[in-house]
């Protein structure tokens, strides 16, 4: 449905017939993390995330799985070779 509180005219998930279900009745402005996220939205000349009502909770546990500025680095383990094994494997 279509946001009356905050985000204006912006498609929300969050919104019932009766109004917004989140818990307060309003979606939360975003944190200084969220700076530089292309989900960033500026109503009513307040910045807000278009894809979560609580920006904090968001990166309670680290960082954000929406965030669209933050590059996660999986780093690759280097298994560890037998040598031994590795001769014999390599004589085929």
């Amino acid at each position: 449905m279509i946001c009356t509180t905050v985000r204006n005219g912006s498609d929300c998930p969050f919104m019932t017939k009766s109004g917004c279900s989140y818990e307060g009745g309003v979606c939360k402005p975003i944190i200084e993390k969220c700076e530089g996220c292309g989900r960033v939205g500026e109503f009513a000349s307040e910045k807000y995330c278009t894809s979560a009502p609580d920006p904090d909770a968001r990166w309670k546990n680290g960082n954000c799985n929406l965030a669209t500025h933050v590059k996660n680095v999986i780093e690759e383990k280097k298994q560890k070779i037998n040598p031994i094994k590795a001769s014999k494997r390599g004589g085929r």
